[in-house]
C-alpha cells in the first residue's frame, strides 16, 4: 500500500467516477482502475461497489477512507516538520543567559524569536557565564548569551553583542550620592561589595584589575553573584560596588548610579553570545542571525 494509492483512493470516493476521478489526478483510466484493484486485493476487502449506474463507496471503503485522510495529513506534517527542522522553524533551541542579559537585550531578542519561529520549543536557563560555557561545551545548551569579557579559557566562539560600561552603584543616604562623577582612586577606604571569585571570576578579575591600575587594593565586605543581588546589597548599606550602567532600568529610588572617571578605556564590558561552531543547530543558527540583526555585533570577538 503505497500514499500514491490512498491519495487516488480520495479521489475516487468524491467523484464516484472513474473517469472524472483519472482526469483529475492526471491519469489515464486503465491505470487508476489497475491501482484501485490492487489496492482493494492487498487490503482484502472492496472499497467501492461497481454499479450500473456508477461507483457506490462501501462501509469497509468508508472507514479505510476516513482513516486514510489521517494518514495522509500525518504523512504531510511529517514531511512539513522535516522540512521545518532543516531551515529551523521547527525544533528545540536551549538558550542559557546570565542575569544581566535581561535588561534589554534578552528580553527584546527572545520576544522576536517566538513572533517569528511559534514553532520551536525554545528552553531558556539562567546560571553563570563559567557554567553556561561548561554547559554549551557539553553540548546541553545550544547558544549562551553571557558577560563580557570572557575570561575562562573556552572552545567557544565568543561575540560581543552589547557594549555597556561600570558604573559606582552607592546607596541613596550615602555620602557620595550627591557627586555627579567620582574616580576609582577615591574609593579605597569604603566598603566595597565584589563580585564572587569562584562563580563570577570574569567580573571579579575585571574589577580588581582596574583597581588596581589606579593603585588601590578595594576593601571588600561583601561577594555576591547577580548584579541584581549586589544592588539589593548597597541599598541596605552594607557597601558599594560596580554594575553595569544597564542595570539604571532596575535600580530603586534607595541606590543612585555614578558616572566614573578612570575606569580604563580598554577594559570593555557587554553582552556577549557564545557558539560552538561545530555544533550550530539550524534553530540556534536562526537565532544568532536574528541577534546581530537585532544587535549589530560590536568590533570584540573572542575565538
Amino acid at each position: 500500500m503505497e500514499f500514491r494509492q490512498l491519495k487516488q483512493a480520495l479521489v475516487l470516493a468524491e467523484t464516484l467516477n472513474f473517469h472524472r476521478a483519472a482526469e483529475k489526478l492526471h491519469m489515464a483510466q486503465p491505470p487508476l482502475s489497475t491501482s484501485i484493484k490492487k489496492l482493494e486485493e492487498e487490503l482484502g476487502v472492496t472499497l467501492f461497489d461497481r454499479l450500473p449506474s456508477g461507483l457506490r463507496l462501501t462501509p469497509a471503503g468508508e472507514a479505510v477512507l476516513r482513516n486514510a485522510r489521517r494518514t495522509l495529513f500525518f504523512s504531510e506534517e511529517i514531511r512539513r516538520a522535516a522540512r521545518e527542522g532543516e531551515s529551523g522553524e521547527q525544533g528545540q533551541l536551549r538558550v542559557g543567559f546570565v542575569g544581566s542579559a535581561t535588561y534589554s537585550l534578552m528580553p527584546q531578542l527572545i520576544r522576536t524569536f517566538r513572533r517569528r519561529y511559534p514553532r520551536v520549543e525554545l528552553t531558556i536557563e539562567e546560571s553563570t557565564t563559567a557554567e553556561l560555557l561548561r554547559r554549551l561545551e557539553e553540548h546541553s545548551l545550544d547558544v549562551a548569551l553571557l558577560r563580557f569579557p570572557v575570561l575562562e579559557p573556552t572552545n567557544a566562539t565568543i561575540t560581543l553583542l552589547q557594549s555597556d560600561h561600570f558604573m559606582l552603584a552607592v546607596s541613596a543616604d550615602a555620602p557620595l550620592a550627591g557627586r555627579s562623577e567620582v574616580a576609582l582612586a577615591e574609593l579605597a577606604d569604603e566598603p566595597f561589595i565584589m563580585y564572587s571569585r569562584t562563580l563570577v571570576p570574569s567580573m571579579h578579575t575585571l574589577t580588581t584589575y582596574a583597581f588596581h591600575e589606579v593603585g588601590i587594593k578595594p576593601r571588600v565586605a561583601q561577594e555576591a553573584v547577580q548584579v541584581q543581588t549586589i544592588l539589593s546589597l548597597v541599598e541596605s548599606g552594607l557597601g558599594i560596588a560596580l554594575v553595569p550602567a544597564a542595570a539604571i532600568r532596575y535600580t530603586g529610588s534607595g541606590v543612585r548610579l555614578i558616572p566614573l572617571t578612570d575606569w580604563p578605556v580598554r577594559m570593555k564590558i557587554g553582552i556577549a553570545l557564545a557558539t560552538l561552531p561545530d555544533a550550530v543547530t539550524a534553530t540556534a543558527r536562526n537565532l544568532i542571525d536574528l541577534a546581530r540583526t537585532i544587535v549589530p555585533p560590536a568590533a570584540d570577538a573572542q575565538e
